[in-house]
C-alpha cells in the first residue's frame, strides 16, 4: 500500500513498516506467543488424558523416597559390581602374610571378592541413598530443577561423609562432591 500523497509544504507522513520487519516481531520479538507442543495439531498421534491411576503412579515416582530407594539399590548394585571387579584384579586377594609363596584357592578369592562386593555396596547404597534424598529436599526448598541443587546436594553429602574424619577432611569432602555433581549435572544437560 502506497501513503497517501502530501499536500505541498506539509512533511512525508513516514513509511510504513517493511513487511519482514513485522514477521520478525512475531517471531523473536516481544510479540511472539509461546507455542504449545501439542502432536495432534501437526498430524501426530493424539494422546488420551491420563487416568487417575497413572497420575497417582507419576506422583509416588516423583516423590522422594520413591527416588531415594530408587538410588539406594542403583548404589548397591554399582558398588557391588564395582567391589568385585577391584577385587579380581587386585593381586593381594587371598595373600597370606605367613607364607607369601603359596597360592589362594579359588574358594578364598570368592569369599573375599564376595566380601569386598557386599562391602562397596552397602558403601554406594549409602551414599546414593544421602545424595537423592537432599536433592530432593533442596529441589522442594527451592521450589526449582536445577544444576545448583546437585551441587549444594553434592556439598552437603560429602561434607556430611567427610565430617567423620574432621572439619578438613568434611570441607575437602564438601567441595569434592560438589564439583564432582557439578561435572555430572553439565555432562547430563
Amino acid at each position: 500500500a502506497a501513503p497517501p500523497p502530501s499536500a505541498p509544504g506539509e512533511p512525508a507522513p513516514p513509511p510504513p513498516p517493511l513487511q519482514y520487519s513485522l514477521l520478525l516481531q512475531h517471531l523473536v520479538g516481544d510479540k511472539r506467543q509461546p507455542r504449545v507442543w501439542d502432536p495432534a495439531v501437526l498430524g501426530g498421534i493424539p494422546c488420551p488424558p491420563k487416568s487417575e491411576e497413572q497420575k497417582m503412579v507419576e506422583r509416588v515416582m516423583e516423590s522422594c523416597p520413591f527416588k531415594a530407594a530408587l538410588a539406594c539399590v542403583g548404589g548397591f548394585v554399582l558398588g557391588g559390581a564395582f567391589g568385585i571387579f577391584t577385587a579380581g584384579i587386585d593381586t593381594n586377594v587371598g595373600f597370606d602374610p605367613k607364607d607369601p609363596y603359596r597360592t589362594p584357592t579359588a574358594k578364598e578369592v570368592l569369599k573375599d571378592m564376595g566380601q569386598r562386593g557386599i562391602s562397596y555396596a552397602k558403601n554406594f547404597a549409602i551414599v546414593g541413598a544421602m545424595f537423592s534424598c537432599t536433592e530432593c529436599v533442596v529441589e522442594s526448598y527451592r521450589g526449582k530443577s536445577d544444576w545448583k541443587n546437585s551441587v549444594i546436594s553434592g556439598c552437603i553429602t560429602g561434607g556430611a561423609i567427610g565430617f567423620r574424619a574432621g572439619l578438613k577432611a568434611g570441607v575437602i569432602g564438601c567441595g569434592g562432591f560438589a564439583a564432582f555433581s557439578a561435572a555430572v549435572d553439565y555432562y547430563l544437560r
